[in-house]
């Protein structure tokens, strides 16, 4: 099961996603990240801490995400990733393309 929260302050937008992000529940993450990005959110940051498990179709919704802030000159931040998580970014070499932090302080901090 997906659990997604959204909270805002100032500019931006944390998304904290619980659970697995697999083809069953990662339409659920990509409304939530499309309306972010539908209403132009300076920066959307991604707090996967609890997400234990993300295939294939949870990272190409982070990378539709991604291309989404880049059309309008936005910022996409990643945080708190799992060990299991951070493999499939490492694998796929998209650790070099989305901006991962350690913490979601770390990501904050770094506005």
């Amino acid at each position: 099961m997906l659990d997604v929260k959204t909270t805002s302050e100032k500019k931006l937008t944390t998304v904290e996603v619980s659970g697995e992000v697999d083809l069953y529940s990662s339409p659920d993450l990509r409304k939530v990240l499309l309306d972010l990005t539908g209403s132009k959110t300076a920066t959307i940051l991604v707090d996967l801490g609890k997400v234990r498990y993300m295939d294939s179709s949870g990272v190409a919704t982070l990378v539709e995400a991604l291309q989404q802030v880049g059309a309008y000159g936005g910022n996409l931040k990643l945080a708190n990733l799992r060990d299991a998580v951070k493999d499939v970014f490492e694998l796929s070499r998209l650790d070099k393309v989305f901006d991962i932090y350690p913490t979601v302080a770390d990501a904050k901090k770094s506005e």
